[in-house]
């Protein structure tokens, strides 16, 4: 399983691990890995990574979402959603950049969020719905 895009900078602030179960409201910074359940929801400005064995039932709102797992919920993200092969969505979602791999399971209404301030003044927003196989 490939764990981040093209960033070896990029390290796990937290980790969930198969197992767990955890309910309530989740805040957090950095990059948080989960393998395995939780319900409540879900809020952070940076990445969080659903591990192919996680099963969360929550309302997510994040800066970047990886799915190899499953998630029921509606999404929203300010840069980018990228579900796996192994993943699997139930619910809406809405990111500038929604990328859907071969073998992934989506069901639920997309929706292409407009730039934020942030990201039109810097002007390196790619926008668009990418299937990859």
């Amino acid at each position: 399983m490939r764990f981040r895009r093209k960033q070896s900078s990029e390290e796990i602030s937290g980790f969930l691990d198969e197992g767990t179960a955890v309910t309530g409201e989740l805040q957090f910074s950095g990059t948080l890995r989960i393998d395995g359940s939780f319900h409540g929801s879900i809020a952070t400005n940076d990445i969080l990574v659903v591990g192919e064995h996680a099963v969360i039932h929550a309302d997510i709102r994040a800066g970047e979402l990886e799915i190899h797992g499953r998630v029921f919920g509606n999404v929203e993200c300010k840069r980018r959603i990228e579900i796996y092969p192994t993943g699997c969505v139930t619910g809406d979602v809405q990111a500038p950049v929604l990328v859907i791999t071969a073998g992934a399971t989506f069901e639920g209404r997309s929706r292409m969020a407009k730039e934020t301030e942030e990201s039109a003044a810097s002007g390196t927003l790619e926008r668009g719905l990418v299937a990859k196989e």
